[in-house]
């Protein structure tokens, strides 16, 4: 299964996963799906450390290729498909962040690894 990760859902599990869900922690340390980062999470996390808002264990570069390294990450790239996309969705959600990620999930049939009570209402397959 093609798994996309929220971005919270990346940090929670890049910090060692306790903040995940157990069927969400199982679901990242099972070999047959794939794990999927957007790089909208990456900018999010990027502009978030630069305020101050974000406290990372190391460069977000080095966690990025750290993750991708070791289990086999994918950086999922955001696309004009993707971008046009957002014309299509409800106005449910404000973060232009998660709203880039709703988008990729539906364009690519990913499910969403994330708690975000707001990503059910857009119609794509949450796990948590």
């Amino acid at each position: 299964m093609d798994l996309l990760l929220d971005t919270c859902a990346f940090i929670w599990w890049d910090s060692g996963g306790g903040d995940l869900s157990a069927a969400a922690a199982a679901a990242l340390q099972d070999p047959a799906n794939r794990l999927h980062l957007s790089l909208a999470s990456i900018w999010e996390m990027q502009l978030k450390h630069q305020k101050g808002k974000l406290v990372l264990r190391k460069a977000l570069a080095d966690i990025i290729q750290e993750q991708c390294a070791q289990n086999g990450l994918l950086l999922l790239p955001i696309e004009p498909g993707t971008i046009y996309g957002l014309g299509q969705l409800p106005h449910h959600h404000a973060d232009p962040f998660d709203r880039l990620i709703i988008s990729q999930a539906k364009m690519h049939g990913f499910s969403v690894v994330t708690n975000d009570g707001e990503f059910p209402k857009y119609g794509v397959p949450i796990l948590w």
